[in-house]
């Protein structure tokens, strides 16, 4: 393959892999809150959180375990470093009034601003765009550090170059050497949450009821939708993301190695299988964006399936086709908001994947003209971005209007 497409696939998933503790936007105003209170210097005498409609609609019902308490220094994994005996005070602070949340006055689909005040001092923390993307940062009436609003050129052209066909390239021929590291974390820590997900009481237990069945499609499912379950709840784990999302990254991997285990695969094939999971989510999302109506679960859940299709020997005939059939099956689910229901959204979707797959390897397919479906994979994945991202704008108002009536 092209130096240039390997050297973006190995960015992008060094750059998506990321671990993360907690869900990720009520963590990234955790960021932003630590890291205003760095700046301020004191215990906040009031704290004003402005949140976007995706960011209030995505913190409105998860649990997560504190906020101003962490080290910054630490981004998605701010509150890592929380002790047992600041808990009490995160619990006390919450309660005390000092925290207000309200709609921010923007048309951005991302944006997060901490403003903490003592006394006559106060700091101020804006994020844009992505979890971790201080844009601004003041103290008092002076500008530390302000970005310029423009496009990331090099982000854009690095995303734009994903194709399923390269994708699969990736996978058979790339040296993994650059993002083995970033995908052993993903086996690891998103494994290690799943079991405590399907061994112990969180959320509604959608894993722990997919898992009694026994077969290995229902363990696979059942893997991811634990992994919610306990993250979901308040679950003190870490996890690895995709797409900036802790579901999405339990959700293209967990399948994906359960059925290598199932399987007896080698693990250099797990990586590769992953790797495909992974950029084929990330492909999916690059047209969605990080946040809208429609549920990333979906696209998790189809790089699953392309993934455990990968491992049993599947290439771009099969890949392709599994991509297309899942998406027309179960595009369209709606997100609204991050909270235990998460966990059956999970089963819906990546039950919708293997369905996708078991039509392929039973010769049917839909085709070109039905619905959103087109001509070429790469060309029904940019409908599905166009629909959630121009498509499903006013369902996202809506969405929001509801939860917070």
């Amino acid at each position: 393959m092209e130096q240039k497409i390997y050297d973006a696939y190995c960015d992008i998933l060094n750059q998506e892999l990321l671990t993360a503790l907690g869900c990720t936007e009520p963590i990234a105003i955790a960021y932003a809150g630590a890291k205003a209170r760095q700046i301020l210097g004191a215990l906040p005498d009031s704290v004003l959180v402005e949140g976007s409609g995706n960011i209030i609609k995505n913190t409105k019902s998860v649990v997560v375990p504190g906020i101003l308490f962490g080290n910054p220094d630490k981004l998605l994994q701010v509150l890592c470093d929380i002790r047992p005996q600041d808990k009490p005070l995160i619990t006390e602070f919450a309660k005390s009034g000092k925290v207000k949340v309200v709609p921010a006055d923007t048309d951005k689909i991302f944006y997060i601003g901490v403003t903490v005040r003592h006394g006559s001092e106060s700091a101020k923390v804006v994020i844009e765009d992505q979890h971790t993307n201080i844009t601004l940062i003041r103290k008092n009436d002076k500008d530390l550090l302000k970005k310029a609003e423009q496009a990331d050129k090099d982000f854009d052209e690095k995303y734009s170059l994903l194709s399923v066909k390269d994708i699969i390239d990736f996978a058979d021929n790339a040296d993994l050497t650059p993002v083995k590291a970033a995908l052993e974390n993903q086996i690891t820590l998103n494994s290690v949450i799943s079991e405590e997900g399907l061994k112990n009481n969180w959320g509604v237990g959608i894993g722990r009821i997919l898992a009694a069945n026994g077969d290995v499609e229902s363990r696979a499912i059942a893997s991811a939708a634990a992994g919610s379950d306990a993250r979901m709840s308040g679950c003190e784990l870490p996890v690895v993301i995709v797409s900036g999302s802790g579901n999405q990254g339990m959700t293209a991997s967990l399948p994906v190695i359960t059925y290598a285990k199932e399987l007896n695969s080698t693990h250099d094939l797990l990586l590769r299988a992953l790797a495909v999971s992974d950029l084929m989510t990330i492909h999916q999302k690059t047209g969605i964006g990080k946040l809208s109506a429609y549920c990333g679960a979906v696209s998790a859940g189809v790089g699953a399936a392309c993934g455990i299709a990968y491992l049993k020997g599947g290439r771009y005939e099969a890949i392709a086709h599994t991509a297309v059939n899942a998406l027309a099956i179960s595009s369209g689910i709606v997100c609204d908001g991050a909270k235990a229901s998460c966990a059956g959204k999970i089963a819906t979707a990546i039950y919708s994947g293997l369905l996708g797959y078991k039509m392929y390897l039973a010769g049917h397919e839909f085709v070109s003209g039905e619905g959103i479906v087109t001509k070429g994979v790469d060309n029904t994945i940019a409908n599905v971005g166009r629909l959630a991202r121009q498509g499903m704008k006013e369902t996202d108002k809506e969405i929001i209007k509801i939860m917070t009536e």
